[in-house]
């Protein structure tokens, strides 16, 4: 579309004409901060919003119930996928047409997919259906029934059902096109999560192939299929990088002894600047 790029500038003239009043600025991740107009990439500062790290943590002994008839336990093999909403934005149709090799592959796994079926951040289908219906129908006939009964898709659903979700995930799956970082990749990695995320920005920042996760190019099906499998099939794996994913959030996004200090001190030095120059 011509207007593509017109309407854009003009979804950004916000930012930009509040930058030119503002003293500081600040983001959640390098990439987006880099993402700047350059005469304003020194006035921002990279602070996370912070993960409390206490309340989202690994515990063995967690167990969910579905629908009051199904409850699965860390005893279980459990695959999960969250978005506020599934869309492709957020790698939704990538991850549910690796579905059918991967159910193939897994038979006793179970996948938890959370999100709602709006639109948060992409465009809206074009003909009044949602995403998330949209490749059920793409992908249905590929899977038998009996494989289809282990998909369970929860919307969205409350805190204090979604903790003990990350806490009972195997494998956490995270797509996304370059885009804002998702909180609940942080939260799937500080409760401990095997994770297999997509090889884009900013997801780059926290995920290290091999260390904390593992890295797939977001077009690459069979890839992202392999690499789940691969971590159901090796506990050693999955524990070494779970681990290792907690300990990043902890050293480097946790809210009470990272972020909110970085963000108080951030404040009281913008106040203090503030003050020295108006007298």
């Amino acid at each position: 579309d011509p207007w593509d790029a017109c309407r854009i500038r003009v979804k950004n003239l916000n930012n930009i004409m509040n930058l030119q009043a503002a003293d500081a600025a600040i983001s959640p991740t390098i990439w987006q901060a880099s993402a700047y107009p350059a005469p304003y990439r020194d006035s921002i500062r990279v602070i996370h919003d912070g993960i409390d790290t206490q309340a989202v943590r690994p515990d063995p002994a967690v167990s969910l119930t579905l629908n009051g008839t199904l409850t699965l336990t860390r005893a279980d093999e459990v695959i999960t996928f969250v978005n506020r909403n599934l869309e492709p934005y957020r790698g939704y149709h990538v991850f549910m047409r690796a579905l059918p090799d991967l159910l193939r592959r897994r038979p006793n796994a179970h996948v938890l997919i959370v999100g709602g079926e709006g639109v948060s951040y992409g465009a809206a289908p074009p003909d009044g259906r949602s995403w998330r219906d949209i490749f059920i129908e793409e992908v249905r006939p590929q899977i038998s029934d009996e494989d289809w009964a282990r998909v369970h898709f929860l919307g969205n659903i409350a805190y204090q059902h979604f903790v003990p979700l990350l806490q009972l995930s195997r494998v956490h799956v995270y797509w996304t096109y370059p885009f804002v970082l998702s909180w609940s990749l942080l939260e799937a990695m500080s409760a401990g999560c095997a994770i297999v995320a997509s090889d884009t920005a900013p997801v780059r920042e926290v995920i290290t192939h091999d260390e904390t996760g593992r890295l797939v190019d977001f077009f690459d099906i069979n890839a992202l299929t392999g690499a789940v499998c691969d971590l159901l099939e090796h506990p050693a794996d999955r524990e070494r990088l779970g681990s290792a994913a907690r300990q990043v959030v902890r050293n480097r996004y946790d809210l009470a002894t990272v972020c909110l200090p970085a963000q108080i001190e951030w404040v009281e030095l913008l106040g203090k600047s503030v003050q020295e120059r108006s007298i």
